[in-house]
């Protein structure tokens, strides 16, 4: 503005000596609303923007819809469901086919291992494993926007599965089932695991309905690692049975992992000997090969698929060996080849797994989410969040029909899809190809395959989920409330179970946020000597406090959290009350309100919102304030958070007053309410409360010769010590809150 006619206009010398302006500080002229309209537009432009009739809006929404029913809206509405559509015409057939055929064959041989042994950790054949490491990467790579996301069999969802299904279909209490009971079991379980699919897969596709993708963004970065950590500890504890070779019953509820140490450690003697073997054997090649392929993750042109190797070995060892029959190893036994029947789960379990579904689903979406929004401002492009909300409500729920147990996103395989140069969705077609030929063709050749070693194959995989707790130091020197959430949210995982400490870590989070919101710092601003700049006060102690002004600046909403700090915060910087003895670390020297306020003016621009305790609040600061002849200014402020109605201390919330923003202007008429029911002034020379708690939407706030202030027409505050204010709201972060030519003179 420093460059607009008559900005080198500054006050006379009696009004500067008055300020106690600094010598040669020249101010700016006010720009008001008549005078830019003068220099830059009509002003006649913004009333007739503003006054567009609700007519045209509803007939502008209607043609919208209209369109999206024709040809050209059908087809756009087909591209944003399909996202193969947008990015298929411009696939780069040469340079990324044979990166995505690499990626893609190198994920499907992790996905037949890993998908046997989460199968067992979800308390199912491991046959089930391979039709979930099948149907629902198919359907992902029709409907998902994550270009580097591998989706399929995942151990936190497999064990918050497995733990339903066990309090759900609990194994009998004799244990020594037999052939048919066992399979009749297995059949109960897996309906159980399938409904839990059906039923999560229903509730993300409600989510989409609803379009609640932004809900992702209340399971914060911390949560979802110290989620995802504590239950690595949950699948290592869970395998120890498997690991020993004890048939122990797996434990649920709160305390399992407690639980289960113990009951492993009491029947350590019973262990057998060749399945602990085989577990140490497996682990001393599983881990090497992980740490391998990390390391030399760039100089390796595809990953060492070290889960593959050792299921080949450990099958021909116990084949060749009678592991089975010398020593009773457990072994996976007969694969069924093929598909199964799709039928729906049984729909009398969805009121019983309702509860399990609900924390399925979020942690589904939450760490999806998360992975493709990782990949995505890495590689540079977008993710839709409902439409991932669609992809994987629709997946579980297809692939529900086929037996398949909860799904989603992998940390393991979408890091290595990326490692392996996957490129596009296109790898999960050559995923599924792998596990289909195990489907269809090599499934007996994985009879002998041992349960141990697809228990080593699910503690090998937690590797990421365990090194999470090496960032925890980063975390302390970066905010020590992170870290505080990242404990509280794992401890609670491991002591609870993964469903409550998910819930727990969401509420602690939450609270939080509100609890920051009550540890607020009200900035005083001072003028910068030889400027006309307004900082705050604590930054530097060359600002000059402008006699009878109080300039503050409340940067949190106001609401029935926050509105007693707000109360104390204003009656310390105004003198009113005891709230000065009350608070006494605030912002800004002592001295600062040492004079006798006339004066102030509260920027609201941080109040993102109000509540009806907040406007009242406010109400109540408006009458102590006239009854200590203090004349309050409100600027800056947002939304449409108070009415009118909200101000008045002698009406009902809710209800309108036409005269709610009544100003005396003197000079040029302004259009005040008055009784026609407007609620803004064409210039911004007259200052009061509007409609929307604001005083003007416009970046400059102006307010010139006011001779009187009314804050409703039962409340009017006297203003004849405000000669002229004009306010140019600007970044914080830049150091310059306000830049505020200001001249007070007193009133004869």
């Amino acid at each position: 503005m420093s460059g607009l006619p008559g900005a080198g206009t500054s006050p006379s010398l009696g009004e500067a000596s008055d300020l106690k302006f600094p010598l040669g500080a020249k101010f700016r002229e006010p720009l008001t609303e008549a005078r830019f309209q003068r220099l830059f537009g009509d002003a006649e432009q913004a009333p007739e923007l503003l006054a567009e009739p609700r007519s045209s809006r509803l007939c502008r929404r209607w043609r919208r819809l209209a369109s999206a029913c024709s040809g050209p809206g059908a087809w756009r509405l087909l591209r944003a469901r399909l996202p193969p559509l947008r990015w298929l015409p411009h696939y780069r057939w040469r340079a990324w086919l044979l990166g995505d055929a690499v990626a893609g064959v190198t994920v499907g041989i992790v996905h037949v291992p890993q998908g046997m042994a989460f199968a067992l950790l979800t308390s199912v054949p491991p046959v089930f494993g391979l039709y979930t490491s099948f149907f629902p990467v198919l359907i992902y790579t029709l409907l998902g926007t994550g270009r580097h996301l591998s989706t399929g069999t995942f151990a936190v969802l497999s064990l918050m599965t497995g733990s339903a299904v066990e309090r759900l279909v609990p194994e009998p209490l004799g244990g020594n089932l037999s052939g048919i009971e066992r399979e009749q079991l297995d059949a109960q379980r897996v309906g159980s695991a399938a409904a839990l699919a059906f039923g999560s897969g229903a509730l993300m596709l409600g989510m989409f309905a609803l379009q609640l993708g932004v809900l992702s963004t209340f399971l914060s970065e911390p949560v979802v690692k110290a989620l995802t950590s504590g239950a690595a500890l949950h699948v290592l504890v869970s395998q120890l049975p498997s690991l020993l070779g004890l048939p122990l019953p797996r434990q649920i509820g709160c305390f399992s992992l407690f639980k289960t140490l113990a009951a492993v450690l009491t029947a350590l003697p019973r262990s057998s000997p060749a399945e602990l073997t085989i577990s140490a054997l497996s682990l001393a090649l599983l881990v090497p090969v992980k740490e391998l392929n990390v390391r030399f993750r760039d100089k390796l042109p595809t990953p060492i698929p070290g889960e593959i190797v050792m299921v080949l070995l450990a099958s021909v060892l116990c084949f060749t060996s009678s592991l089975d029959t010398r020593y009773n190893v457990q072994i996976v036994g007969l694969l069924p080849g093929g598909f199964p029947q799709p039928h729906l789960p049984d729909l009398a379990e969805l009121p019983r797994i309702l509860a399990d579904s609900l924390p399925i689903a979020l942690v589904t979406f939450a760490v999806s989410a998360s992975l493709a929004s990782i990949y995505a401002d890495k590689y540079s492009y977008t993710i839709d969040s409902n439409q991932e909300l669609l992809a994987h409500g629709i997946s579980n729920l297809i692939s529900s029909l086929f037996s398949c147990f909860p799904n989603s996103a992998t940390l393991a395989t979408t890091s290595l899809l990326v490692d392996a140069g996957g490129n596009t969705q296109l790898a999960g077609l050559f995923s599924c190809i792998v596990v289909l030929s195990v489907l269809l063709w090599l499934g007996p050749f994985f009879y002998y395959l041992p349960k141990a070693v697809l228990a080593c194959i699910n503690i090998s995989s937690m590797r990421q989920m365990f090194f999470q707790m090496q960032e925890l130091p980063q975390l302390w020197r970066i905010s020590r409330m992170d870290f505080a959430v990242w404990m509280v949210t794992w401890v609670a995982v491991v002591i609870l179970s993964v469903d409550l400490g998910l819930a727990v870590g969401v509420v602690f989070s939450m609270m939080t946020v509100v609890c920051r919101t009550q540890r607020v710092q009200c900035l005083a601003l001072g003028l910068a000597e030889g400027t006309e700049l307004y900082r705050p006060l604590e930054e530097s102690h060359k600002l000059l406090k402008v006699p009878g002004l109080c300039i503050l600046r409340y940067p949190t909403p106001l609401y029935f959290g926050t509105r007693g700090q707000f109360r104390r915060i204003l009656e310390w910087h105004l003198g009113l009350g005891e709230g000065r003895k009350e608070t006494p670390k605030l912002d800004g020297p002592p001295d600062a309100v040492a004079e006798p306020v006339r004066v102030v003016v509260l920027d609201c621009s941080g109040i993102t919102f109000a509540d009806a305790a907040g406007a009242r609040e406010v109400v109540q600061l408006a009458r102590r304030c006239r009854d200590a002849g203090i004349h309050l200014l409100l600027a800056q402020c947002n939304g449409e958070s108070l009415s009118a109605g909200d101000t008045d201390p002698g009406r009902t919330l809710g209800q309108s007053d036409p005269r709610a923003a009544v100003c005396e202007c003197p000079g040029r008429s302004c259009s005040c309410p008055g009784e026609t029911g407007a609620y803004r002034s064409k210039d911004l020379h007259s200052v009061g409360l509007t409609r929307s708690f604001g005083v003007w939407r416009a970046p400059t706030i102006c307010a010139r010769g006011v001779s009187s202030l009314h804050v409703t027409n039962k409340t009017k505050l006297r203003a004849t010590g405000v000669h002229e204010v004009s306010l140019g709201i600007h970044t914080p972060a830049l150091g310059v809150p306000f830049s505020m030519p200001a001249a007070l003179q007193r009133h004869n």
